[in-house]
């Protein structure tokens, strides 16, 4: 097994399956698309850490034209319940965006709720190839912003560098999660201090001196060539886009 399997296996499998409705998840996503819009991810990303106290969850680019946030517990849920709170989610922190650009996993087969629609790629856990030549992929927090526009990578993504982000994240307690949310009603958010990041903006975690590109490769390639940049920052932009631990674009 390699080291990005297992970390697959430790916080995600078995992901929500094909086929029927399964009876219990331990996984749960949420995705916005049509179009990626950072900010309102980043929003929910750090709310659900403020307000619920859940570790941070995974970011992920679907390869397509939007953003996802993968959510790990240490024991399963039912799946209601899984569906129950990323609806909260929705009428919590993204009550402005439309339900069809809100993708969950799992889903209720015929279930109204918000409108909310099943993930496209339904259980498919990144990296893998959602077009020729676009990549699924989890990201780092900090580089996140840059890929708003092309929300893939245009090459395999190194399986290590994946690992090495899988490897950060945490389980979450399934205590934490509501039963319903009408027998147990969530804490009430607390308005971010400032505005949500931009991807328009260098946030305040971005590289010094760098702005953010419409051209993921483009901008991590320079991060990584960059000598004023941190080492660590400079070493995770060459383990997410270069494959096989390559540094030149050209190998």
């Amino acid at each position: 097994m390699s080291r990005l399997q297992a970390q697959w296996q430790r916080l995600y499998e078995p992901a929500a399956p094909h086929g029927p409705t399964p009876p219990s998840v331990r996984t749960m996503v949420l995705e916005l698309s049509r179009p990626a819009d950072w900010p309102a991810v980043a929003r929910l990303w750090q709310a659900v850490q403020e307000d619920m106290g859940l570790p941070a969850p995974g970011i992920a680019i679907n390869g397509l034209d939007g953003y996802q946030l993968w959510f790990s517990l240490t024991t399963p849920i039912t799946t209601p319940q899984a569906v129950a709170f990323l609806e909260v989610l929705h009428t919590r922190y993204w009550a402005e965006i439309p339900p069809e650009r809100i993708g969950i996993m799992p889903a209720l087969t015929g279930h109204g709720g918000q409108g909310l629609k099943p993930l496209r790629q339904l259980g498919a856990i990144p990296p893998f190839a959602a077009r020729e030549g676009q990549w699924a992929a989890f990201v780092a927090r900090d580089l996140a912003p840059v890929f708003a526009n092309t929300p893939w990578l245009d090459i395999p993504p190194n399986p290590d560098g994946q690992a090495d982000l899988l490897n950060a994240l945490r389980s979450g307690d399934a205590d934490m999660i509501p039963p319903l949310p009408a027998q147990r009603p969530m804490p009430a958010s607390q308005p971010p201090e400032g505005p949500a990041p931009s991807a328009a903006e260098p946030s305040s975690s971005s590289p010094a001196g760098h702005k953010d590109t419409q051209d993921p490769r483009e901008f991590l390639l320079r991060v990584m060539n960059d000598p004023s940049v941190d080492l660590a920052l400079r070493i995770e932009a060459a383990k997410a886009l270069l494959p096989h631990g390559s540094t030149s674009p050209g190998a």
